[in-house]
């Protein structure tokens, strides 16, 4: 009896060993969905489905991934599901923005970490930058800085939440220029806090270069300056760097984009993601679209953001520490 139930327990182990192999060996069998942390029409989400469109191509994943959005609390009520309630089986991925998720880890009140994702790869490097209302009184980073120095908490800023790039940026531009900012967390992420400050419910912005690009070319806002410590070339070759308004700003909020699935999803599934959506970021349609809507790409590989991730989280931990 004892060698009956001994074999049986080795060929239910080698069953479940051989069925985890082949369902890797199979994947994707069905489409993939990736929850966005942020409202529909939002930079996260325009971006992502741009470079997910060509998921069901042959050459790459063979089938097509979908956007279910699940904002809140600038992307805590996402990455907290997506951390404690998404299946990790490979069919579940999610956007993840950094600094914004790794910055609120280090803050607390949310039930994730990096230790709680996997990276697969990333598509963008998004930089902040501060916007104001068409018909502004500021046309200048030092005519808005000139004011606020002069009216302590009265340039109402809108920005996506508490603890993502736009906040990290207004935390160092009041830091620089000793000067209060009236930082207003917006319900629906960037395109909400856009919204904002096109209808003039604030005096400025700070948002993402990738939806203050649309913005402008719609005629809708001025952009006085990049949190970057470079002009971007590419989109806004005429709009000064903080750093160039005399502000000591770096590039601690450029937000970077990209795909992650929850801890435990199988290491071949993993694998194979890794493989494959780096391509997918290459392909030409995409980089067509995205250039179009003012959105710039930096694909980083697998171990890349595994590294980049690694550094942001030491360096943010020094930064949130002294801000």
């Amino acid at each position: 009896m004892k060698r009956l139930l001994t074999g049986l327990t080795v060929a239910l182990a080698s069953f479940a060993i051989t069925g985890a192999a082949s369902a890797a060996d199979t994947y994707p069998e069905r489409p993939i969905g990736v929850a966005v942390s942020y409202g529909a029409g939002g930079a996260t989400d325009f971006q992502a489905r741009i470079v997910t469109m060509v998921a069901g191509n042959e050459d790459l994943l063979g089938q097509p991934i979908y956007i279910v959005n699940k904002p809140g609390a600038g992307g805590r009520v996402g990455w907290n599901w997506l951390a404690t309630q998404a299946d990790n089986d490979g069919y579940t991925m999610g956007a993840y923005n950094v600094p914004h998720f790794i910055a609120q880890s280090i803050k607390g009140g949310v039930k994730y970490s990096a230790d709680s994702f996997e990276p697969i790869a990333n598509w963008g490097e998004d930089p902040a930058v501060v916007v104001v209302g068409k018909d502004s009184e500021f046309d200048t980073m030092e005519d808005l800085i000139a004011f606020a120095k002069e009216n302590p908490g009265k340039v109402t800023t809108s920005g996506a939440g508490l603890f993502v790039g736009h906040h990290i940026a207004a935390l160092q531009i009041e830091k620089a220029c000793e000067c209060k900012l009236a930082y207003i967390p917006t319900k629906g992420g960037g395109a909400a806090a856009m919204k904002a400050v096109i209808a003039g419910d604030v005096k400025a912005g700070i948002n993402n270069l990738s939806d203050a690009y649309r913005a402008r070319e719609a005629g809708n806002v001025k952009i006085l300056g990049v949190a970057d410590v470079k002009r971007n070339e590419e989109f806004l070759s005429d709009v000064p760097t903080l750093q160039e308004a005399g502000l000591d700003v770096d590039n601690s909020s450029v937000n970077y984009r990209g795909l992650m699935v929850p801890k435990g999803t199988d290491p071949a599934i993993i694998e194979t993601l890794a493989a494959k959506v780096p391509e997918m970021f290459k392909n030409k349609r995409v980089a067509k679209r995205m250039k179009a809507g003012g959105s710039p790409m930096n694909i980083m590989t697998r171990e890349e953001v595994q590294k980049m991730w690694s550094e942001r989280e030491e360096f943010l931990k020094e930064l949130l520490s002294g801000l």
